[in-house]
């Protein structure tokens, strides 16, 4: 039986393109549809969570999720990566290095449990939390068949030291932005971001699209090029940063 978009709560961005706002922390998850192919874009915040988008993902698909994208290693985007075994999994350089580090998986476990996720779902995901296996130092070109491509882009540091961007090209063009834009509230620079690098980040995100593209920020709605250029400007005058 074929279920739409709408049904299971995603909304549809484009043709085989779709995305979902996530409980709690408004986290936003994106798809992408191949021929026999799925890409995902983040992957929630807890293994339970991450098995829900992966059946969610499979039934829109109508097969199996075969790539997972992470944009950033906060516990809220990657903390569900464990239940997507067999899944291809990219990211940007030097998250893999970041996320072999005790130091630093302690860390994304700590922030979590601060956030309000139960402990014993912090450390079962931290457990399972795998590492990027296709790094992405500047572009990568990801052919998911039936004339689908998508483009990977690290276009970061900005929000964090480790920010990629999904590109997916048709009419119109669709970018995945993580939380280098978010629509819900104030763009949330912590111990780990870059800001003097965060406006030209977004500088780079508007270069992918273009003025025509849809914009998904890691939280809140869909935006355009004025949102995120308005946004550029701001953190610009947050953080100090000429053009």
């Amino acid at each position: 039986m074929t279920v739409t978009w709408e049904e299971l709560g995603w909304q549809r961005v484009a043709a085989g393109v779709g995305r979902c706002r996530l409980p709690v922390w408004d986290c936003t998850a994106g798809l992408v549809v191949g021929a026999d192919t799925a890409l995902l874009v983040d992957a929630g915040s807890s293994l339970a969570e991450g098995a829900r988008l992966r059946a969610q993902a499979e039934a829109l698909a109508g097969h199996r999720v075969t790539h997972l994208a992470l944009t950033h290693p906060h516990f809220d985007h990657v903390f569900g990566a464990g239940a997507f075994a067999g899944a291809d999994v990219f990211g940007p350089v030097g998250m893999d290095t970041l996320l072999a580090q005790h130091q630093a998986r302690e860390e994304l476990r700590a922030d979590a449990v601060r956030e309000g996720l139960a402990e014993h779902l912090a450390d079962e995901a931290v457990d399972a939390l795998p590492r990027p296996r296709h790094l992405v130092s500047g572009e990568w070109t990801l052919d998911l068949g039936g004339g689908r491509q998508v483009l990977l882009a690290n276009v970061g540091p900005g929000h964090t030291a480790h920010d990629l961007a999904v590109l997916v090209p048709g009419s119109p063009e669709v970018v995945f932005c993580g939380d280098l834009v978010e629509e819900s509230g104030e763009p949330q620079a912590g111990p780990d971001a870059v800001p003097s690098h965060w406006p030209a980040a977004l500088d780079r995100l508007l270069d992918l699209g273009g003025e025509d593209a849809l914009y998904v920020p890691g939280h809140g709605a869909v935006v355009d090029a004025t949102f995120v250029r308005a946004q550029r400007d701001a953190l610009a005058a947050r953080f100090g940063v000429s053009r």
